[in-house]
């Protein structure tokens, strides 16, 4: 196959990755504290190539990066609700480790234990928080309170680059790095953070992946069937 077909088909393998990172963005426009990814595109130089066709480079996606930027907080006047302001995610356990999250929605176990909304536990700066059946509420820096008394304190973490964790569903994330805990968090109980997407951009970047991919689309039937063609053609004559 001619170095072009490559490029072209390539090309195409990329705007497939962005329309299921798109779909993925859209689908969760009403996850609280869900973060966007962004992406790029890389040039791959294949070897076999070089030295016959220069041309022949295959476009791949370049690694994806998280989008930290804080959403928008909306009031919910729900007591187990919090929101963080500024820098910082909330410290869950999950089957599967530990792992971040920004959706402050909780909610309380049969156990007592706080939980997140898909079933993960949260973690107190001291151990496990156990709220007991007493009335909730959550303080300006993350302190619980149940019945009026102090039961336990809401772990918030940064990371230095927190562009590099990845998302495993949702609003969940998974981090390499060790994270530091937040000197002074700042949470807004009774409230939730918003995903940090505009359904108007992702419309319009659906529009133009896909008009990309349909100009590729095109391309690949011209180099297969036209610039293949005539030359079977041409050196069928001879």
């Amino acid at each position: 196959m001619a170095g072009g077909h490559y490029v072209a088909l390539s090309g195409m393998r990329t705007r497939l990755d962005e329309l299921d990172r798109l779909a993925n963005d859209i689908a969760n426009v009403g996850t609280a504290g869900y973060k966007a990814e962004r992406t790029g595109q890389r040039a791959a130089m294949r070897p076999v190539f070089d030295d016959a066709l220069e041309t022949a480079i295959d476009a791949s996606t370049g690694g994806r990066r998280l989008d930290a930027r804080a959403g928008a907080i909306a009031s919910t006047g729900r007591n187990l609700d919090v929101a963080i302001e500024g820098r910082g995610f909330l410290v869950v356990d999950t089957p599967q480790g530990v792992r971040y999250t920004r959706n402050g929605h909780l909610n309380r176990a049969e156990d007592g234990s706080l939980m997140t909304a898909d079933g993960a536990v949260v973690r107190g700066v001291d151990g496990p928080i156990t709220v007991g059946t007493g009335a909730l509420k959550v303080g300006d820096d993350g302190t619980v309170y149940s019945d009026g008394a102090a039961v336990g304190k809401l772990a918030i973490v940064e990371f230095k680059d927190a562009g590099a964790l990845v998302r495993e569903s949702g609003a969940l994330l998974r981090g390499d790095e060790t994270p530091t805990p937040v000197a002074l968090p700042t949470v807004r109980p009774g409230s939730l953070e918003q995903a940090n997407i505009s359904v108007v951009d992702r419309v319009a970047e659906l529009t133009n992946v896909n008009r990309s991919f349909q100009a590729l689309q095109k391309a690949v039937s011209v180099l297969m069937n036209d610039v293949d063609g005539k030359a079977i053609d041409s050196l069928g004559r001879r």
